[in-house]
């Protein structure tokens, strides 16, 4: 059965999240007088990577908890102040989101190729994050109207790559998962997990690292719609099955 709809993950896919981290972080650090926390400022941008992958790998596996525990705990690890309140916590994630979001940029190759979709495949957005988080997100960067739908672990209560999440999202769109593609950025989360839950799972691979996930591979966002109809000459070789 040919594809009929198109699932995104956010993060990384179409948004390039982790720029706009990296510059949010770097601006919020200078701001808070805080660049030689951890020794230098890559060292203290590498930190807060390696805490906000933790801390989101943890949330991942429950997504039922509260999500912005997530957030706090990042926080107080990253500051090493493990007393500090919640309101505290919020307000200085707060302020670092501000500088977060005047770094906010879509790939340059996302918009072009949702536009080009469009009038083929419906469309539709699966994140592990909160819908608190990127409807706000997806309405800033101009593409909130490109997708029916827009489903977030947070609200869901599971997560990538529980095959429950893919599958809320195919009912959502009310088609049978074999008909729906996914496209992320992570093999195993996102493509391999879409794979596993019956659905077309299509790895973004931007860095172009040549590994092998079982999966159809793409290196640019340009390569999707024709591998969605079924032409592999162009972009990466396909590792499917």
């Amino acid at each position: 059965m040919s594809i009929r709809a198109v699932l995104w993950d956010v993060d990384d896919t179409i948004f390039d999240y982790a720029s706009a981290d990296r510059a949010g972080m770097r601006a919020h650090l200078a701001a808070e007088g805080l660049s030689g926390l951890h020794g230098s400022v890559e060292d203290a941008l590498r930190h807060w990577k390696e805490l906000t992958e933790l801390h989101w790998r943890r949330y991942e596996e429950s997504p039922t908890g509260n999500w912005q525990d997530q957030r706090r705990r990042r926080v107080r690890d990253f500051l090493e102040r493990p007393a500090m309140t919640d309101p505290e916590t919020d307000a200085w994630f707060g302020r670092y989101v501000a500088h977060y979001e005047a770094a906010w940029e879509l790939f340059p190759d996302a918009l072009p190729v949702l536009d080009l979709l469009a009038p083929e495949y419906r469309q539709a957005v699966l994140s592990n994050s909160s819908i608190h988080a990127q409807e706000p997100k997806l309405r800033a960067l101009g593409v909130r109207d490109h997708f029916e739908a827009v489903l977030c672990a947070a609200e869901l209560g599971s997560a990538k790559p529980a095959p429950e999440a893919f599958h809320a999202a195919c009912a959502a769109l009310g088609l049978a998962p074999r008909e729906v593609a996914y496209v992320g950025d992570r093999p195993d989360i996102d493509a391999l997990g879409a794979q596993e839950a019956g659905l077309r799972g299509i790895w973004l691979d931007r860095a172009d690292s040549g590994e092998q996930a079982g999966v159809h591979r793409i290196t640019d966002l340009h390569q999707l719609p024709p591998l969605l109809r079924g032409d592999t000459r162009f972009g990466a070789p396909s590792t499917f099955g």
